[in-house]
This record gives structure tokens, sequence and C-alpha cells, in this order.
């Protein structure tokens, strides 16, 4: 939670430059709370899961969240009962007048599909045009996170020789940007892909910023100006046994699969996953809620379709 301090003390512009929050006393008196609205637009196969991850991690902070779910109107999930999807989801036909504070797009089973062939693409470009408007920061997750970016400023995604699986050591390369503050100089986040975004194709754009990477998994977190737009190309939210299932799953298929590397302990699929992640996922969903979220979102609501930010 955010300092509160006198207007004119000098320590304010010190503590902003440190990306310390920093609330003055014009502010604190003017302030109301209400809760965040979030929007989930879930791509997942398994959705009950992915929803108990993400909730997880949205729900430890002291914030009070709403959080609303949605899924592509026109796709058939085969891994969710239609009782769960009748009594949890919603359409993006039936929120779309709404404005929210933030939007979480997942990430999919796709890869192997040029974008325009997903099924649900032309929604889901909708779904993002309509986010720069009517959502304060949206934040895309893998192949989410490769959508968004294709579709926002072009750059494509890029077939891997094999694929991205295990568990990955990340550097964070601009720790004054508040998504990674507390965060060390090293963490891990687990990925599962078989396609990637290329360096060189993000710097090219200049409204983008990189703000992780990994030697082996490449980069890890992108922004836009302000953390409108946050692109993370891992799941720091999975759970410990969610890379074993998937590598079960697929050598019961005969899936020609390696192991997920820097997971099992002495890679020996017999053994308890090791987690090393979960401490890094509760603060990097906890800062995009407190600081690109909470923190600059209009308390009027409504304010968000004209542009209004709280420190504007």
């Amino acid at each position: 939670m955010p300092i509160k301090i006198p207007n004119q003390l000098p320590a304010t512009q010190a503590l902003r430059r440190e990306n310390i929050f920093v609330m003055t006393e014009t502010r604190a008196v003017a302030q109301d709370i209400r809760p965040l609205q979030i929007l989930l637009l879930n791509l997942m196969p398994t959705k009950a899961d992915t929803e108990t991850q993400l909730a997880r991690v949205l729900g430890n902070t002291p914030l009070q969240i709403e959080l609303e779910l949605i899924a592509p109107a026109g796709h058939s999930s085969r891994n969710t009962s239609l009782r769960h999807m009748m009594a949890f989801y919603k359409t993006f036909a039936e929120v779309r007048n709404r404005t929210f504070d933030g939007l979480i797009i997942t990430g999919a089973p796709v890869e192997h599909l040029p974008f325009e062939e997903v099924d649900y693409w032309p929604e889901l470009c909708e779904i993002m045009e309509w986010s720069k408007t009517n959502v304060h920061s949206t934040l895309h997750i893998c192949w989410g996170a490769q959508a968004g970016l294709y579709y926002h400023y072009g750059i494509p995604k890029r077939p891997l020789p094999q694929k991205l699986f295990g568990v990955f050591r990340h550097t964070v390369e601009d720790p004054n940007f508040i998504l990674f503050r507390g965060f060390d100089d090293q963490f891990w986040v687990p990925h599962s892909r078989n396609t990637t975004v290329n360096r060189h194709d993000i710097e090219a754009v200049s409204a983008l910023k990189v703000l992780s990477s990994s030697p082996e998994a490449g980069v890890y977190a992108v922004k836009t100006d302000q953390g409108r737009q946050v692109f993370l190309m891992g799941h720091a939210e999975y759970d410990r046994d969610t890379l074993k299932k998937e590598y079960l799953r697929d050598v019961a298929a005969g899936v020609d699969i390696q192991l997920p590397l820097h997971y099992f302990p002495q890679d020996d699929p017999g053994r308890e996953p090791m987690v090393r992640w979960r401490s890094c996922a509760h603060l990097l969903y906890g800062n995009w809620l407190n600081y690109c979220v909470y923190q600059t979102t209009p308390y009027d609501i409504g304010g968000i379709r004209h542009g209004i930010r709280t420190d504007d």
C-alpha cells in the first residue's frame, strides 16, 4: 500500500524516482475505495485449473477484486463441461459495454496454427481493439502475449526448433519499472511453448520495452508506456504439478516430448517437482494489480474510456 506524506515534503520526488508510490495528503483526503473490476479471457483448455491459478495470485493482495470470466462465443471447450461454462462464463457481447480496470488474456494451445486460422481469432481481435478504450491495463500471457504483439504491433511469432519446456532462470533488465519492484536480480518462471518472439522484432517498435529475459527462454516481459499493455511469455501462475501433468499426458499419448528442464529433482519424473517460482508469481501479479491498475485507474471507472489516469 502507498505511503502518505505531506504534499511538499522534499522526499516526495526522491521516493517517486525510486518508484516508491507516494500518496500526498491532498489525494488521501479525496480518496475513496471501490473493488477493482478484472476481466479474465480464459483461452486455456483446462479452464478450472487456470481460474484457480490466476485467482490465487490475484487474491494475494489487500485489494478487493471482482473477477469476471469470459470465453470466445464461437468456440466449444472440449476439456471443460458445458455446465461449468454456463454457470461461470459470459460472452464478450455481454460485457462489451462495460469498462474494466484490468484484462487478462491467457495462453492457448493453438501455437501450431497461424493466428488467422484460429477459429476465434476475429473475436479475439475485436476484444483486443476494444481493450484500448475500455480497459485500463491489459496483461497478456504466453500465446496471448504473442497474439497481442502480433495484433497491436505486427510482430510475428517464430517456431522453435524444439519445445521450450521447463522452468528457466530470468534476469530483470529494467529494475526501475514497477512491475519488477522487489524482485531479485534473477528469478525463475515456467514455460511451455513451441513458438517465440524475437527480441530484435520487439526492439524495432519504439512503443515497446523489454523488461526481462532469459538466456535459455528468450524475452520474458515486455511493456508499453506506463504499463497499459504488459506481455509475459511464460506462466508464473502455474501450479507445482502443471508441467508434470503435461509431460505425463504427452508420454501416455506417445508424443515425442523431452523432460521439462530444471524442474524434477535430478531429472527424475518420479520425484515431486521443485517449486522455485511461487514467490515471484505472487509479487509479479501483485505489482501489476497495485501499480499498473489500482494506483492509476480512475475511481469513476467510466473515465477509462476517456483515458483518465489518477496520476495525470
